[in-house]
């Protein structure tokens, strides 16, 4: 036994007692070999140079009848693993409310079953869930029975894995007695490559005659399959195609876009990125395009890349060092190993990146995310697809004392959002409650400095540009 195998086996042995697969347990070896040699995971300015320019999904061709082909061989997987902890939720976020009182996961089976219908393709769901998310997401679904029945005999959901937090210094798996799950985090969504295989559900896709994947969050409901894009990576035989978007101030620390010294297209995160660099990964200017994790596969070439690699795919490696207790800053400091599905871009030769229009890419991370959705700047049709009603961007930034959990945000919005479509940046702190009807308008700055709640009254019309409107006026109420 080398001294590797040595330091390794307690990590085995725990990934083995938890049900894990060989696969996993391979992989997760993968990334402790070069965290044992000093891998830290960081991409450096002098290792990468801007992309310039990106093919523009506004000049695909589209047509009335896209390829039936390439529809009928493709499914769509929805990343679903994610509890919104930091929303103070205890299930699922999908199962979040977003418009209307349906939840996300009620517009992405809304979404699905239009495509069926309007295609004729009974183009399978697949949700890539956690331990946590997996039996709550799955009683949601059963209110759609006709979805379910149209993928028979695909399984709804596949699991993705977990793997231990990591002592920084000695590398050996923590311990946590008083809250065992803490022991362990998520591989990342990169992951997705490992649990396709592992679960031999990528080899199930193959022999039913599935070719293609189209994969997004769950929280991302701009997130649709769009026949232009499959069209076209079918033609031209694209192996990988990540849709980016144009970065504005609000993505400065988001996943970037960029070329090595081969001209590689690569994907570096913020965690990849050394401190004194963090001005240059922020450039908006000189970096461009953000990575919005919709991603299209070619599930044959994802097959044969992972047989030639013996099932370790070997994306870059992200070196997370985060509190074991994240909302507790004196608990001690573990590593997470994690790796992103967006940076099988240098796996890939021929992958390719599509510039898409902002509209595509709507996730939720915070309540602030959650107001604007449920705001009129979103139309919702029949077909589960939200549209946004204006181009511009909307900078909404919520007092995290008052309004940071789900709970304590319907407080505040107990009558649903305010009118928001004339907005171009809404400030809020202190305790303020909105009644119905509030309209706000041009750059908004509310602020509540004293120990009482007060109320906007309904029908309040808040106008940024105009200091009679501010929050001093007769408006707003004390309760």
């Amino acid at each position: 036994m080398t001294s590797l195998d040595h330091k390794f086996a307690p990590i085995r042995q725990a990934m083995q007692a938890d049900g894990l697969p060989e696969l996993a347990i391979r992989t997760f070896r993968h990334y402790f070999e070069q965290l044992a040699g000093g891998g830290t995971g960081l991409l450096t300015e002098a290792d990468i140079r801007p992309v310039e320019s990106v093919p523009d999904l506004e000049s695909l061709p589209r047509s009335d009848a896209p390829q039936s082909d390439a529809l009928r061989r493709c499914v769509m997987i929805k990343l679903n693993g994610g509890l919104g902890t930091s929303m103070g939720l205890d299930q699922a976020k999908s199962l979040l409310p977003a418009r209307e009182n349906l939840s996300f996961l009620d517009l992405i089976a809304r979404q699905v079953l239009h495509l069926r219908s309007a295609s004729g393709h009974a183009v399978p769901l697949l949700l890539m869930n956690s331990f946590a998310t997996d039996r709550d997401s799955l009683a949601a679904l059963e209110r759609f029975p006709e979805l379910l029945a149209g993928q028979r005999p695909l399984p709804p959901s596949f699991l993705q894995h977990r793997v231990p937090r990591l002592d920084p210094e000695t590398l050996a798996p923590i311990a946590w007695p008083d809250a065992p799950q803490r022991e362990w985090c998520p591989p990342g969504h990169g992951d997705l490559y490992t649990a396709l295989a592992a679960t031999g559900l990528l080899r199930q896709l193959l022999a039913q005659g599935f070719r293609y994947a189209f994969v997004s969050n769950a929280d991302n409901l701009g997130a649709t399959l769009d026949p232009a894009i499959l069209d076209w990576m079918a033609r031209e035989r694209i192996p990988f195609v990540m849709e980016v978007t144009d970065r504005t101030p609000a993505d400065r620390k988001g996943g970037h876009l960029a070329l090595d010294g081969d001209g590689r297209l690569r994907l570096r995160e913020s965690a990849q990125c050394p401190a004194d660099e963090r001005d240059r990964f922020q450039d908006i200017e000189r970096y461009r395009y953000f990575n919005t994790n919709n991603l299209w596969l070619d599930l044959q070439a994802l097959s044969t890349e992972l047989e030639r690699r013996e099932g370790v795919l070997g994306l870059p490696m992200i070196r997370n060092l985060k509190h074991v207790v994240p909302e507790d800053a004196s608990t001690p400091r573990a590593v997470q190993v994690e790796t992103a599905m967006g940076s099988a871009l240098e796996i890939f030769p021929d992958a390719r990146i599509l510039r898409v229009p902002r509209s595509r890419f709507a996730p939720v991370k915070t309540t602030s995310d959650l107001l604007v959705l449920w705001s009129d700047r979103y139309r919702l049709d029949p077909s589960g697809q939200l549209y946004p009603v204006c181009e511009n961007a909307l900078r909404v930034d919520l007092d995290p004392a008052f309004y940071a959990t789900v709970d304590a945000f319907r407080q505040r919005f107990a009558h649903g959002a305010p009118s928001l479509a004339a907005a171009e940046s809404v400030s809020i702190r202190g305790d303020i409650r909105f009644e119905g009807g509030v309209v706000l308008r041009g750059d908004v700055r509310l602020v509540n400095d004293g120990p009482a709640a007060r109320i906007i009254a309904a029908g309040s019309v808040i106008d940024g540009r105009q200091e009679s409107s501010r929050l001093q006026t007769g408006e707003i109420r004390s309760v």
